[in-house]
């Protein structure tokens, strides 16, 4: 392996054979396989899809240690994360050396360029999920996620008011945050932060935060991951803020029926939404052009909020 400039390591060309050429000149095999059955979106569509809304998705990835959903045989078949590189990852995707929990070094994806994101088409990357800090400093996370996780017989006008809800208690902290439909059931709420924390202290805050909840109003709520107390209820999942946990990337897709997209919203836009899965590989498009303004306006200025020693205690009681 070669070391890049910025000190992560990129594997020297794998030669593999190929019969169709996606932008940025990634070889594609099978580039007219279709990945999400009854859409027709293929292999080439995906590349294509990456490519051209690159500038949506590497902001939110770039430098940031990645998971990938492969799907070989699109969405309908045997799908599996993969964090690690091996020897069929293209050689554009750069990695960087983690510590693990046994004290040895892992080798995780990093996607820093529109032709690397394009490649992650090529070993069929139906979805994105990273990690909630950057490459240059893993031990110092940079936002804190709250993935609203209903029970099934729940309908999005309860997700929908879990989001606002949320939302609220954090305003009452000073902390700003934004939404985002996970193109699945839920909905993430996201509050940017300084790097100045550890892990256990932005895990102990959204732990506590969730466990609030949940006791303000129990017949809403769970904090609790097992399935047998969500019945009827919404998870809070603070488990997104542990060291080496990952979410969905926006404007990733989603290995779901109809190639959902997870689309960020603005708070005033999730009122009139119905479902998690709004949006598409095929209607983004018209979404972008009807859009007024960015959805996450003030993320940027928000990201050098302090999760303060105060606010900790507040939210501990």
């Amino acid at each position: 392996m070669a070391k890049s400039a910025t000190g992560s390591t990129k594997r020297t060309a794998i030669s593999r054979g190929g019969d169709g050429v996606a932008p940025m000149g990634v070889r594609l095999t099978s580039p007219d396989k279709v990945l999400w059955a009854g859409t027709g979106l293929t292999k080439l569509a995906l590349a294509r899809y990456y490519a051209d809304h690159a500038d949506l998705i590497l902001p939110h990835l770039k430098d940031r240690p990645l998971s990938i959903v492969r799907c070989p045989d699109g969405a309908e078949g045997e799908c599996f994360f993969q964090k690690h590189a091996n020897p069929s990852t293209p050689e554009d995707i750069e990695t960087v050396g983690i510590r693990e929990k046994n004290g040895t070094t892992g080798q995780y994806l990093v996607v820093r360029t529109k032709k690397a994101l394009v490649s992650t088409a090529q070993i069929g990357a139906l979805e994105l999920h990273v990690w909630g800090c950057r490459a240059d400093d893993i031990e110092k996370p940079e936002r804190i996620v709250f993935d609203l996780d209903p029970d099934e017989e729940l309908g999005f006008a309860e997700v929908r008011a879990a989001a606002f809800e949320v939302r609220d208690v954090l305003e009452s902290l000073g902390l700003a945050s934004f939404a985002m439909l996970t193109g699945g059931k839920g909905v993430h709420v996201i509050a940017p932060i300084a790097r100045r924390n550890s892990w256990d202290e932005v895990k102990m805050f959204s732990h506590d935060l969730a466990n609030r909840l949940a006791a303000s109003a129990p017949e809403r709520y769970v904090a609790n991951m097992a399935k047998k107390k969500r019945k009827g209820r919404i998870f809070i999942d603070y488990l997104r803020n542990e060291r080496g946990s990952t979410a969905i990337a926006p404007y990733s897709p989603r290995r779901r029926d109809g190639a959902t997209i997870a689309t960020p919203v603005a708070w005033e836009e999730l009122k009139r939404m119905k479902s998690a899965g709004a949006f598409t590989m095929k209607t983004l498009d018209k979404r972008l052009k009807e859009m007024k303004g960015d959805p996450w306006e003030g993320y940027a200025a928000a990201s050098r909020q302090a999760l303060s020693a105060a606010r900790m205690k507040a939210v501990a009681g």
